[in-house]
């Protein structure tokens, strides 16, 4: 079976968790926008939901809270769509929308999520191919039907294939930062529930790994019926009676799917507990110098602190997040474990998008706001020409914009805004200026947005050649990957980073939470080869700022260092590396 995105926006499921927020009244109105289109209605209507939801992505305020007249107020919201909004504040959902849902079988719905499919291919495969669920679809292509049909053809009916066969890879699972809220919550709820008691999440969240299978959570209390007929009454909460003991609860989180599991235990082994459940087996199984491994050091008696049993160990402290068996028992073994980096030591925030191409406010409200979260400078890098679908800049309209950021620069000083450039590496890894144009900027983020669909060896190649071009001061998100919903191209990962530890070519961790791209899993080879990370938010909007705590997750997964983060740098280092990467380039050219 499975897993429908859609769900995610379902009203009971999101009435359960928080307030609505404007992205999950936007998740529905596209969701319904999707279905009329699907079910071929009238194509006026279906371009006044979409409006609507490039109304509300603009709208620098929440739609909570606002009565109907206003909402009919605002430009691109009629009152038909205003009505529904309303609906969907007062019951989480409208009834466009349920009428939509009831007549659409859950597999199509679905099949919406599938790559390479729009409403109008799927409503084909649909009525015309008899297909209403994913697994019927993938058999299609497998026996080479959907190649077939009018407007197909194998490159397509492949696409489609590769993107089924990674959704059905990825069934059960969900991102960290999709989670976040309701494990909190749960959490919460147990704790507020049994005061005396210890309650804590655990397992992969606790490691923060970037993406779920299983939502963990450590209970201890003296009567363990008590906190089992507690949970079974969550209402948000599904038992598997049969997975379930006495001193275990086993469901899942209803409507995204998720597993969960609940331990119950003594008070005085909850160290204990907590331990076995947080690290990886991996980690847990490792033979120390000691011919004993961390299970058997932690069964040996009851624990007061994590701290001891690693003591106990002949180890050094293990961070949660480090808890993988990827390096850190022969670092911990050696009292060699790297300070992490934290939030707090970062002092700036690059790569950004304003007005001038796809972000949703302006270059000066992006940079007031990041000045008053008490960041010393901002890096602007809008998108270059090639991304013509992203309002991307042409040449004339990038000295429009440096001069604008001139005079912020003096209204705001000692605040300081950057000028940069996210570059397009295009298809023969060429930056998308020449080089008279680059050299305008501050720095260039260069990036792959297009062409994906390329061999390992044709896009090694292409992101080497753009790290060779010496006006690049940052490599973004280096696999293009949006998790759970596309896989990144294939790199050789350590070609292009000794290739940037040749070049001094900064790496990024691109904290949105859909890429977290580079994977935590690599940085530590980087930063063996002295390679520098910046964590960068790709902001499109000021809230967008708010993503680089998962950057920091990341970084700090992969072992990232505080010196090893360019935005730790004060405004002052980060000025004179760029000028000094600019003078070299400049003798380069």
């Amino acid at each position: 079976m499975y897993l429908c995105i859609h769900n995610i926006s379902h009203p009971e499921f999101l009435k359960s968790i928080s307030v609505l927020s404007n992205k999950d009244i936007i998740r529905q109105l596209r969701l319904a926008a999707s279905l009329m289109e699907l079910h071929n209605e009238n194509a006026f209507k279906i371009r006044g939901y979409q409006n609507a939801v490039v109304a509300v992505e603009r709208l620098n305020s929440q739609l909570k809270g606002m009565d109907p007249a206003s909402i009919t107020a605002l430009e691109g919201i009629g009152k038909s769509l205003a009505s529904s909004i309303s609906e969907i504040l007062e019951t989480g959902s409208f009834t466009q929308l349920n009428e939509l849902l009831e007549k659409t079988p859950a597999g199509v719905i679905a099949m919406l999520d599938i790559k390479g499919l729009g409403p109008k291919k799927l409503r084909q495969i649909w009525q015309e191919l008899e297909i209403e669920d994913p697994e019927e679809l993938l058999l299609a292509c497998e026996n080479n039907v959907l190649r077939q049909a009018k407007g197909f053809g194998e490159k397509t009916q492949e696409t489609i294939r590769q993107a089924l066969l990674f959704t059905r890879s990825n069934i059960g699972k969900i991102r960290y930062a999709d989670v976040e809220a309701i494990a909190t919550e749960l959490e919460k709820t147990i704790r507020d529930q049994f005061p005396a008691s210890q309650a804590a999440l655990s397992g992969q969240y606790r490691r923060r790994l970037e993406v779920l299978d299983t939502l963990c959570l450590v209970v201890s209390h003296p009567a363990p019926p008590e906190v089992m007929e507690f949970i079974s009454s969550i209402a948000i909460l599904q038992q598997e009676i049969e997975k379930s003991g006495p001193f275990v609860w086993r469901g899942t989180i209803k409507e995204i799917s998720l597993a969960t599991e609940i331990h119950i235990c003594r008070p005085e082994t909850f160290t204990n507990m907590q331990f076995r459940l947080t690290g990886s087996p991996t980690h847990l199984r490792a033979q120390l110098q000691s011919g004993k491994n961390l299970l058997q050091v932690a069964a040996e008696k009851e624990y007061a602190t994590e701290e001891a049993i690693y003591e106990a160990a002949g180890l050094a402290y293990v961070e949660p997040e480090l808890r993988e068996g990827f390096f850190e028992i022969g670092l911990a073994e050696k009292n060699e474990l790297p300070r992490l980096v934290e939030y707090s030591h970062l002092k700036g925030i690059l790569h950004n998008h304003s007005t001038w191409s796809d972000g949703k406010h302006s270059l000066r409200e992006m940079a007031e706001h990041c000045r008053d979260m008490g960041f010393e400078y901002l890096g602007m890098s809008d998108h270059s020409r090639t991304a013509f679908y992203a309002g991307g800049l042409e040449i004339e309209r990038i000295k429009q914009q440096q001069e604008e950021i001139d005079q912020l620069n003096r209204e705001m000083a000692p605040f300081r805004i950057f000028k940069g450039i996210e570059s397009d590496i295009l298809p023969d890894g060429s930056l998308d200026y020449p080089d008279e144009v680059l050299a305008s900027f501050d720095f260039i983020v260069a990036s792959i947005h297009g062409n994906l669909n390329m061999s390992m060896e044709k896009a090694t190649q292409r992101l080497l050649t753009a790290i060779n071009n010496p006006y690049t001061t940052i490599l973004g998100h280096p696999t293009g990957r949006l998790i759970l919903r596309r896989e990144g191209y294939p790199i050789d990962h350590r070609q292009v980073i000794d290739a940037c530890a040749e070049k001094g070519v900064i790496i990024e961790i691109n904290a949105n939470p859909w890429r977290l791209d580079m994977d935590w899993r690599w940085i530590q080879y980087a930063l063996e080869k002295g390679v520098v990370l910046s964590i960068n938010p790709d902001a499109h909007e000021t809230a967008g700022y708010k993503d680089m705590y998962y950057g920091v997750l990341a970084g700090r997964k992969g072992g990232l260092t505080p010196e090893m983060t360019f935005n730790t740098r004060s405004v002052t280092e980060v000025a004179q590396h760029f000028i000094n990467r600019k003078e070299k380039a400049e003798k380069q050219a």
